[in-house]
């Protein structure tokens, strides 16, 4: 991936998107050529040197059934808006301005695992759940449904794990805007109802240094 130096992420920015609830692709290389698809994950931290992800497959979906060669890669996803230069306040200065598109992104690679175990499986469906419930008012819990359909359920998909070799992340967030032109995204993007991509160029501006001011 070409991460220029101001849209490298930092620690904190690669966690947000490892550990958010969401979905991403999984790309694997096989010989019947490149394979994908995008499903829910979770990353586990705590697994190997730098923490895996797992997820599920139908056992119908054959990239499962496919050996993959070499590394398999996931591309997680977050945020991302298109962003106007009538918001930039360099564009009443000189008019040098073009629009562009803001985004983060993280390129998850590593070694692909295929988990069948029942108990592995029955194990990463509850921690899943767990994850997206946990902001509901009543978490609906895996318990909630009776056992011989859960079982049902479980041998119609396959776990996979991605043992994580390299994470290569970017946040193109405006950080190389100067501050005033980053207060119009911020201003834009709320006004336009994109939130979550407003919330995030304003959090990247805290971790960087204005290049016209010099100042965080």
């Amino acid at each position: 991936m070409y991460i220029p130096a101001h849209f490298a992420a930092g620690p904190g920015a690669i966690h947000d998107l490892l550990t958010r609830p969401a979905a991403a692709n999984l790309v694997t290389t096989t010989s019947r050529g490149l394979l994908a698809t995008l499903l829910p994950f979770i990353y586990e931290p705590s697994i190997g040197e730098h923490g895996a992800l797992h997820g599920h497959l139908a056992r119908n979906n054959t990239q499962w059934s496919e050996p993959a060669l070499g590394e398999s890669l996931v591309i997680i996803q977050g945020a991302d808006a298109y962003i106007s230069p009538s918001w930039y306040a360099s564009k009443a200065e000189h008019g040098r301005v073009v629009p562009t598109w803001n985004y983060s992104t993280a390129h998850v690679y590593g070694k692909l695992v295929i988990h069948e175990d029942p108990a592995w499986l029955g194990g990463h469906v509850r921690r899943l759940t767990d994850l997206h419930e946990a902001r509901s008012d009543h978490p609906w819990t895996v318990d909630d449904a009776p056992g011989p359909y859960i079982s049902g359920q479980l041998r119609a998909i396959v776990g996979i794990e991605l043992l994580i070799t390299k994470i290569e992340t970017k946040t193109k967030l405006s950080q190389n805007r100067p501050g005033a032109d980053v207060d119009g995204v911020v201003a834009g993007l709320t006004a336009r109802g994109q939130a979550e991509s407003a919330a995030d160029v304003a959090r990247a501006r805290r971790g960087h240094v204005d290049l016209k001011t010099g100042r965080a």
